[in-house]
């Protein structure tokens, strides 16, 4: 960091649709270079960003990290370490497990997907509603108030769900792809799922050993670009 900036590295992360022509993604903001930042620091930049989620690398070198929504910092959430995983292993780290708050979470590649390993319990709660069809979620409104997540089928033999979630205690009003809800969503099924959220996002979600759940997907960088350190 000099002169008050530092590198301010943006990903989508849950990609869907084909690398030639790919739907939905959310952003992830990601700074490896602002190590030591304080609770107030880092949540004033996450607000500033207005990411559903931005992830503060205190130590590339062990994953050790900071995820803060635009009003509150998480223990643990899946897009942002989806994104950083596959950033860092763009920068050559290749990190077998990050460092979030909750613990140590297990990361690895399998193609053009980057997973990881949790614990359910790690992951927030959400308010999850089943509905009889895609169509009704599509129809879904969020509720003031309460991080809601809404689900239906679309393929119950091919483990085909569809999603939205409005995790509006997280100062969202509705997120493009939430990892930690797949997590809970995963827990709840125990069988893998290929989850289609937001306006074209993909989350793969699979059973891991003793009780752990898996959530994969695609990431892409979109820019790095300067980002000023705003005084408090």
């Amino acid at each position: 960091m000099s002169n008050g900036t530092t590198p301010l590295h943006v990903a989508t992360v849950f990609q869907g649709g084909e690398k030639s022509a790919p739907t939905g993604g959310n952003l992830l903001g990601v700074f490896f270079d602002a190590p030591g930042l304080g609770a107030e620091s880092r949540q004033r930049i996450a607000a500033d960003l207005g990411f559903s989620e931005t992830v503060f690398v205190e130590d590339p070198a062990t994953a050790r990290l900071h995820i803060h929504t635009p009003e509150i910092e998480l223990p643990f959430a899946g897009h942002p370490l989806i994104g950083t995983s596959w950033l860092l292993e763009r920068r050559g780290a290749r990190p077998a497990a990050l460092l979030p708050p909750a613990g140590p979470v297990p990361t690895w590649t399998e193609g053009d997907l980057t997973w990881i390993r949790a614990d359910p319990a790690t992951a927030p709660e959400f308010t999850s509603v089943q509905l009889g069809s895609a169509a009704e979620v599509d129809a879904a409104e969020g509720r003031p108030g309460a991080n809601l997540h809404v689900w239906a089928w679309e393929d119950e033999e091919r483990g085909l769900a569809r999603v939205r979630v409005f995790p509006r205690l997280m100062g969202i009003d509705e997120d493009e792809a939430t990892g930690a809800a797949a997590v809970r969503l995963g827990e709840r099924l125990r069988r893998p799922v290929s989850i289609r959220q937001g306006v074209g996002s993909r989350i793969e979600v699979r059973p891991g050993p003793d009780g752990t759940v898996e959530v994969g997907g695609r990431s892409a960088l979109v820019e790095t670009r300067d980002y000023r350190i705003p005084a408090l």
